[in-house]
C-alpha cells in the first residue's frame, strides 16, 4: 500500500486482503494506464487517449496485461489481445473486443493499423509488433531496455518506440481508484501462495501461463 500513501492518493476499499494486495500499484497500473500524463503524450502525438481507437496487448491474461485491457477499454479503445485459446473467455470477460490465439495465428497478419501496442514479452515480439502499427502509431514497452529493442526500425517506419518509466502520479492513482470503485477495473487472482512457498510463486510466474495476479499471503 506504500505507493498510495506516498502519493497521498486515497486507497480504494479492499474487497479482500488478497485482492487488495494484488490491486494496481505504480508498476502494474501506471505502466498500463493510458491516461497517465506520460502515456497520454505517447498516443497519437498530443492527441488525448480517448482518440486511440485500437489498442493491442500481448499475453493479455497476465498479471499486468489483464489490468491494461480493462483500463484501455474504460477509455473507449477497441482492444485486441493475444492469448492461448483456453484463456479467450477470460480475456473477453475483461472487455477485449478481439482475442487472437498466438499459437495458431500470426498476429502480424491478423492485425493491422493499430494505434498502440503494449509490448510485455520481449525478444522478437517488439520488431514483429511494428508490422501491426499504423504510421505514427506507438510501441510501448514495459520491459528493461534490451539490445533487440527495435528503436531504429520503428523510426524508419514512422513509428514511435518508447519505454514506460514509473514515477509517483497522484492524479493517475486517483483515476485508477475511481475505476476500481466503479467496478470497471477488477483484479483477478491466479494463485494465492503462502509466503513460505514464495519459490513456488516465482516458478508459477515464470511459466508465463498465469491468468491474473499471483499473491503471497502472510499468516497473522
Amino acid at each position: 500500500m506504500l505507493e498510495w500513501c506516498a502519493t497521498h492518493a486515497r486507497r480504494p476499499r479492499p474487497p479482500s486482503a488478497a485482492r487488495a494486495a494484488a490491486r494496481p500499484r505504480k508498476v502494474s497500473a501506471q505502466t498500463t494506464a493510458p491516461r497517465a500524463p506520460k502515456v497520454r503524450r505517447y498516443v497519437s502525438g498530443e492527441t488525448p487517449t480517448a482518440a486511440c481507437r485500437c489498442w493491442r496487448s500481448h499475453a493479455a491474461a497476465g498479471g499486468v496485461r489483464h489490468l491494461a485491457v480493462q483500463i484501455a477499454k474504460s477509455l473507449g479503445a477497441y482492444v485486441i489481445g493475444t492469448a492461448r485459446e483456453a484463456k479467450h473467455a477470460f480475456v473477453r470477460g475483461l472487455g477485449a473486443d478481439e482475442v487472437l490465439d498466438y499459437t495458431r495465428q500470426d498476429f502480424t497478419e491478423a492485425v493491422k493499423d493499430v494505434d498502440v501496442v503494449l509490448e510485455t514479452v520481449g525478444g522478437e515480439y517488439g520488431a514483429r509488433s511494428l508490422r501491426t502499427l499504423r504510421p505514427g502509431g506507438t510501441l510501448v514497452s514495459i520491459l528493461p531496455l534490451a539490445p533487440d529493442f527495435p528503436a531504429e526500425q520503428a523510426r524508419e517506419a514512422g513509428i514511435r518506440a518508447v519505454f514506460m518509466l514509473v514515477e509517483p502520479d497522484r492524479a493517475a492513482l486517483r483515476e485508477i481508484a475511481a475505476l476500481v470503485e466503479s467496478g470497471r477495473l477488477r483484479v483477478e487472482l491466479d494463485t494465492v501462495v503462502p509466503l513460505a512457498d514464495a519459490a513456488r510463486a516465482h516458478e508459477r510466474g515464470e511459466t508465463g501461463r498465469t491468468s491474473g495476479k499471483i499473491v503471497l499471503s502472510v499468516a497473522p
